[in-house]
C-alpha cells in the first residue's frame, strides 16, 4: 500500500518523513512518534520500531545470546533498520513477518 506523502497530521511532518524517523533512533524514537503521532500510519511504523528494535535490545541483555549471536545480531538488526526506514520513506506499510501483524494488533488495543 502507498501512502501519499505530503499528507501532515500530528508532529506536523509528512506521513512518509514521521515514519522513517519513528526508526532512527530504534525503539527509542518508535516510543516518541507512538505518543505524539495520531496518524495510523505513522502508529504502525512507530510501533513495530519499537518491538524489532525492543527486542533486539532486550536479547543484547541476555549474556549467552549476546557473545555467541552478537555479530549476526548487529549485522541484522541493521539491515533490516535500512529496509524498514526506506520502506516508511517510500510510503510503504512493510510489514515484517510476524511483528507486523502483532503491531497491527496492538495498535488496536492502545488506539
Amino acid at each position: 500500500m502507498t501512502i501519499e506523502k505530503t499528507d501532515k497530521k500530528g508532529t506536523g511532518l509528512p506521513r512518509n518523513t514521521a515514519a522513517a524517523l519513528s526508526y532512527i533512533l530504534g525503539w527509542f524514537t518508535g516510543v516518541i512518534f507512538l505518543i505524539l503521532e495520531k496518524d495510523e500510519f505513522v502508529r504502525f511504523h512507530a510501533m513495530q520500531s519499537v518491538l524489532v528494535f525492543g527486542g533486539l535490545t532486550i536479547l543484547s541483555f541476555v549474556p549467552v545470546i549476546n557473545m555467541v549471536l552478537a555479530p549476526i545480531l548487529l549485522i541484522g538488526g541493521f539491515l533490516v533498520w535500512l529496509i524498514l526506514v526506506y520502506k516508511a520513506y517510500q510510503g510503504e506499510e512493510y510489514k515484517l513477518p510476524w511483528v507486523g501483524n502483532f503491531a497491527k494488533k496492538q495498535l488496536k488495543k492502545i488506539s
